[in-house]
């Protein structure tokens, strides 16, 4: 034994030896569009020799080290010639591609990157991407392409319905999303309330949506991250393309300020169907503008600087009575610099604003509240082995909360000035992501995030008995408000409570065979910040609050485990997902909870619980005429306030019931047929379960007043959801030339003419005087036609 101990001991130094004395060489650079200079997200660089690769980062960057050698590098991007060159790596190399488009895969409809066998072995799962091209090809109401109604047709991802605002992933909230824009938080995703996005999808160059598996970069949200960064502009000439629809229309413009090293890019998005109201004899408005725009440069082969920004608003008008304005601002400074070929890094300076007003003219007075954000990020990544990549980095976040400020619009109407407290935070966050291969099955990618958040202080804090705002009324069995027993006050340098959270996470692929490979992952997440609202379309006064001395932070534990296959040479795919979500401390609303103008919220709100939990589906068709994807999720989504005591009821008897959120079907077909060089056509096919509510379950007369009663919360559910959307793409010249290009799309939204529920109220019939329930649908069948066109 002593004998084959040694042997063994030998063999292993002997191959150690083999292994440092092997020497290695990195060959790095970054990969561009050859008509824009554009840098390109997530392009395959690929070893075939010795069966590895890597992918290129968020700004265009790549590095792979490998032993010494004659190799063939491969370089392969969905809708782009693969690129093919025999390099020897006798020393480290700097290597820049670029990349031309290939027109015959221009219409293409796929929903990732080109799914390579390098994606099998990734342990990232519950990711999933959209490109631009595939955004446009969607079939959308009022034909305006839309970035938020194109990833609900993927599985794990539901709205309130029609007119609502934002997405809900795997059963949560619409406030439980990290939605990001050039790194720049976005704080209301919606226009006109939910029929259309703020995204320009013109001026969109990639988009993530992660479900699960969160690397550790990211926090602050509890259900998923939209991560979208915008195109930087074409330095190489000026370009112009655009859209006319019957509602809207929108314009982007780039070109160089230094060939080969700035670009500009400028977009603008406006709806105008208000300005013919009038013929109507209509005094009403609702329409919506926004602005992208982006500069970057190329100081040297080193260091790039970025300057992004978007501007949005919202009006909604009734006559001379009601007048609504809400929208964001955010503005990025970026600053890439290479320390060397392994080490890459980015810092970010951002600031972020979302601003939400309401002017009522018949009481006089106006409102105005928001929520501004500025944030510093540095980033890392570090490529210390082809089998070992590390990213790290820090940022810090600086909140003002302004919940709202009455000032009378007229020296005559009788309003008192009325400021709500002013509220402020720190929120700071350290984190380390790894990526790990530990053979050719195997891989993992690990890391922590350790975020904080500090309170800090405010001018008027309200106190309570036992540090309880809300009591209960063991007489009535109710919730009421607690009497505050006084206030105090504090300097804003004062930290009012301080929360510190160590947020794990962790992931790993084990690859069956080339093809097919199963993964699991771990997410432990906090989110400080909590969107108080009682309404499922955005209004201006839904109030962002932060946690504190009477809110405490959510926290989210979550684990799934999936399948994932490619089939015949990638010409389908299949991926199979289950979850499990857990968060502590989700806010619920006591009965009758006022939340408008409301100076201590902590008076109407409870800490409580949620869960959700499914399966997930997504089969796709990748090549050929016809493509497209099968989506299907089975899913549960809960929430339950027990009583803080044994003589506390809770919320709804302590009894689970169903988020506003909770869909047990949801699936949506999304096809695409090529016909010939100038006609594509597309459809979409939805079915969900239709949204659960609370119904009256019977009624009593007090005072010869009818006085309903109420099933338990959520209860009941509004009709089944379903409808089919058809559009045609028509391109008169079907060559591709350098000259002006141009598109039309028709398209029908709800073709079939369904009346989806929005709504169902109760009320009594004036006429017959019985009871009677009236539906409220939004949209029935809406044709549209856009001209789009570039040059």
């Amino acid at each position: 034994m002593k004998l084959i101990r040694k042997g063994l001991l030998i063999a292993f130094l002997l191959s150690a030896a083999n292994i440092f004395a092997q020497e290695n060489y990195t060959l790095s650079g970054k990969i561009t569009e050859a008509s824009s200079n554009e840098t390109l997200i997530s392009v395959n660089v690929i070893i075939p020799e010795l069966n590895t690769g890597t992918v290129t980062n968020e700004y265009g960057f790549y590095s792979i080290t490998i032993p010494k050698g004659n190799y063939k590098v491969v370089v392969s991007y969905l809708g782009f010639s693969d690129i093919t060159e025999t390099i020897d790596l006798n020393k480290n190399i700097s290597k820049n591609f670029s990349l031309e488009e290939s027109f015959e895969n221009l219409d293409e409809v796929i929903i990732t990157e080109n799914i390579e066998k390098l994606n099998i072995k990734k342990p990232q799962m519950s990711v999933n991407a959209l490109s631009a091209s595939t955004i446009k090809s969607i079939p959308v109401v009022l034909g305006e392409a839309d970035v938020i109604k194109a990833i609900t047709l993927l599985p794990g991802v539901t709205n309130a319905g029609e007119g609502s605002s934002g997405f809900n992933v795997r059963g949560g909230a619409v406030d439980q999303n990290l939605i990001l824009l050039d790194e720049a938080t976005v704080f209301n995703s919606s226009h006109l309330f939910g029929f259309f996005s703020v995204f320009n999808p013109d001026a969109i160059k990639d988009l993530k949506l992660y479900k699960g598996g969160i690397p550790a970069r990211y926090g602050g949200r509890v259900s998923s991250v939209l991560d979208i960064y915008q195109k930087e502009g074409n330095s190489k000439a000026f370009h112009m393309n655009g859209g006319i629809g019957l509602v809207s229309s929108r314009l982007l413009v780039e070109g160089p300020i230094k060939k080969d090293k700035g670009s500009f890019l400028f977009g603008g998005r406006s709806s105008y169907a208000h300005l013919f109201l009038p013929l109507f004899d209509i005094d009403n408005k609702a329409y919506f503008y926004d602005l992208n725009t982006k500069l970057s440069y190329d100081l040297d082969n080193n260091n790039s600087i970025y300057l992004s920004g978007y501007f949005g608003r919202d009006v909604f008008r009734i006559a001379d009575s009601f007048d609504n304005t809400y929208g964001n601002t955010v503005v990025n400074f970026r600053w890439n610099h290479l320390f060397s070929d392994k080490l890459f890094s980015n810092m970010s300076l951002i600031y972020s604003d979302y601003y939400y007003g309401l002017k009522l003219n018949f009481v006089e007075f106006d409102w105005d509240s928001g929520i501004q954000n500025f944030n510093f990020k540095y980033d890392l990544k570090h490529y210390v082995s082809n089998q070992f990549k590390l990213q790290y980095g820090l940022n810090s976040m600086y909140y003002k909360f302004n919940p709202g400020q009455i000032e009378p619009s007229t020296p005559s109407s009788g309003i008192n000035s009325f400021k709500l407290t002013d509220k402020y935070a720190f929120e700071n966050a350290l984190y380390v992501d790894a990526e790990h291969t530990i053979n050719d099955k195997l891989a993992l990618s690990y890391g922590f995030r350790l975020s904080s958040f500090l309170r800090l202080g405010q001018d008027q804090l309200n106190t309570y008995n036992n540090n309880q705002a809300v009591v209960f009324n063991e007489d009535f069995q109710i919730y009421q408000k607690a009497e505050p027993t006084g206030t105090e006050s504090f300097n804003r340098s004062h930290i009012i409570k301080t929360f510190t959270n160590l947020e794990p996470r962790f992931a790993l692929s084990y690859q069956l065979n080339e093809d097919t490979s199963v993964k699991a992952s771990y997410n432990k997440m906090t989110q400080y910040l909590h969107l108080l609202s009682n309404t499922s379309s955005p209004t201006p006064l839904d109030v962002w609050a932060p946690s504190g001395k009477y809110i405490q932070p959510q926290k989210l534990d979550q684990v799934a485990i999936g399948y994932f296959k490619s089939i015949n040479e990638d010409k389908y795919s299949l991926e199979v997902e289950s979850f499990y979500k857990k968060i502590k401390n989700r806010i619920d609303y006591i009965d009758g909870a006022d939340l408008i103008a409301n100076d201590a919220i902590e008076q109407v709100i409870l800490n409580g619980e949620a869960r959700a939990y499914g399966l997930e589906v997504l089969l796709r068709k990748n090549q050929g005429k016809f493509k497209g994807w099968l989506a299907y999720t089975l899913s549960k989504s809960e929430q339950k306030t027990p009583g803080r005591t044994p003589q506390e009821t809770g919320i709804n008897n302590g009894n689970w019931y169903n988020t506003a959120y909770d869909k047990t079907h949801d699936l949506s077909i999304t096809t695409s047929y090529d016909y010939n060089k100038k006609w594509v056509f597309n459809a979409n096919f939805l079915f969900q379960t239709g949204q659960p509510t609370t119904y009256p379950n019977g009624q009593y007369i007090y005072n010869n007043i009818s006085i309903p009663s109420y099933s338990n919360r959520n209860a009941d559910r509004l009709p089944s959801y379903h409808r089919l959307d058809l559009s045609a793409n028509y391109t008169p010249k079907s060559e591709t030339n350098k000259g002006w290009q141009s598109y039309w799309v028709f398209s029908i939204y709800n073709a079939y003419n369904r009346r989806n529920a929005a709504s169902i109220t109760f009320g009594e019939n004036r006429m017959s005087g019985n009871n009677e329930a009236t539906r409220l649908a939004i949209f029935g069948l809406i044709p549209s036609v856009s001209y789009n066109f570039k040059f």
